[in-house]
């Protein structure tokens, strides 16, 4: 359904009363709300939807929303539209899952079936390799950006995974290569910029990345102390996003859309799950590593393997790929290993070469585990014009988030395997 000013006047007179509600809910917000000289609103063309802003919080478990430091987070759920869980795809992983939420595809079919995998043709990839994750053949499916190209809307992406390759020879008509060292305030900086552009350039949909969450989770444990402090980071980033929409006169003129990839679970690497213990380490090819390993035998080899690893583990179970758990949907791809063991949390399995390795930091927060289990699962909240306030669903999953993106731009969706139906509970009548 496209937008246009006055329909949104008439549906939702009292968002933007909401809007400033919500902000003087903050304390740290009520001087600047209160002296900032409100920007007059800007005309939209009537053939152009609302401008759609993704924000991916890397690793941020639902239940984190009831920490004192997630307050501007908890008042945009409560304020908005959210569903209390957001099943991750398998595996349960950061490239597979934030590329499954802008496609509808599960990893198994768009490809990214892991964040370290092996491809016949195009040879390694993993998150550091950045000619492998700017190659556009790694890719399947099409991402939102894509379609809405294709609709005739402009797209700007900063720091999704996928919007770094020109994905079907496509780029985001905008977008910036992974930074780690671009600050929080700085890439809020770049979206106000974007949204505050004329109509003629400003892009109508954006994305918006913060990784804090899973990095400090890895290193510490979503219990730890250190981890609230990065929830409290990114709440501020969020409210300091939230203030410079309102001061360019846009509280209700855009949908935001805020989602997690998947969540967080403490896990004890000094405990590992060797295979090195299990079958002899030249007999295999160690493709990933973790919550799940992905193992390729070496030729000759492979029932040496199988014998060894298929039979029954504690804490831990390998399949072959057309033995995989049918809810996960997973197991067709041909980048998928021949054997993948999937351990149980708080174990996580490898090799001796990978756990023993002198100088490695220990990690006390993991994921890529069970989609189902409750630490895994990944946060969505809908605040906007489009969403009614107060609204909740019990659950969702990541992969029909693309059909929503889709609809709040009022654009066809490509082909995706998610439910178009799963947050109309969220939103108004006639979105």
């Amino acid at each position: 359904m496209l937008s246009t000013p006055d329909s949104h006047a008439r549906a939702g007179g009292s968002f933007a009363g909401r809007f400033r509600t919500l902000l003087l809910l903050i304390p740290l917000l009520l001087a600047l709300v209160a002296c900032a000289s409100r920007a007059p609103e800007p005309k939209l063309p009537r053939e152009r939807p609302l401008p759609v802003l993704l924000i991916g919080i890397d690793g941020f478990r639902p239940d984190y929303l009831a920490m004192p430091e997630a307050r501007t987070l908890r008042a945009l759920a409560e304020g908005g539209g959210h569903a209390e869980a957001l099943q991750p795809a398998y595996p349960s992983l950061t490239f597979p899952n934030h590329y499954t939420l802008v496609t509808g595809l599960h990893p198994d079919r768009h490809g990214i079936i892991n964040n370290s995998m092996r491809d016949p043709e195009l040879g390694s990839f993993a998150m550091h390799l950045r000619t492998a994750v700017a190659d556009g053949r790694w890719w399947g499916g099409e991402p939102v950006w894509i379609t809405a190209k294709r609709r005739g809307l402009r797209s700007a992406t900063l720091f999704w995974p996928g919007s770094e390759a020109d994905v079907g020879g496509q780029h985001p008509d905008e977008w910036l290569p992974y930074d780690a060292s671009l600050g929080s305030a700085r890439r809020v900086q770049q979206v106000l910029a974007w949204l505050t552009r004329p109509q003629s350039s400003r892009p109508d949909f954006m994305t918006l990345y913060f990784e804090q969450v899973d990095s400090i989770g890895h290193d510490v444990g979503p219990d730890a102390p250190e981890l609230r402090r990065a929830v409290s980071a990114v709440d501020r980033s969020v409210r300091e996003l939230l203030a410079g929409i309102a001061d360019a006169g846009w509280a209700d003129r855009i949908n935001l859309v805020l989602v997690s990839d998947h969540g967080m679970t403490a896990i004890d690497e000094s405990r590992p799950i060797l295979l090195d213990e299990l079958v002899d380490p030249r007999s295999f090819e160690l493709v990933s590593f973790g919550a799940s390993a992905g193992i390729q035998p070496r030729r000759g080899r492979s029932a040496e393997v199988e014998a060894a690893l298929l039979r029954p583990h504690a804490h831990m179970r390998c399949f072959r790929p057309p033995e995989f758990p049918a809810e996960w949907r997973f197991g067709e791809h041909p980048r998928i290993p021949a054997i993948t063991c999937q351990a149980e949390p708080p174990f996580v399995v490898g090799t001796r070469r990978v756990y023993e390795m002198p100088g490695r930091k220990r990690k006390r927060g993991g994921h890529g585990y069970d989609p189902t289990l409750p630490d895994m699962q990944a946060l969505f909240i809908g605040h906007g014009p489009a969403f009614a306030p107060g609204t909740r669903i019990d659950r969702a999953h990541s992969v029909d988030v693309y059909a929503l993106l889709c609809r709040l731009l009022g654009i066809a969706p490509a082909a995706h395997q998610g439910d178009p139906r799963a947050f109309d509970a969220l939103l108004r009548p006639g979105v």
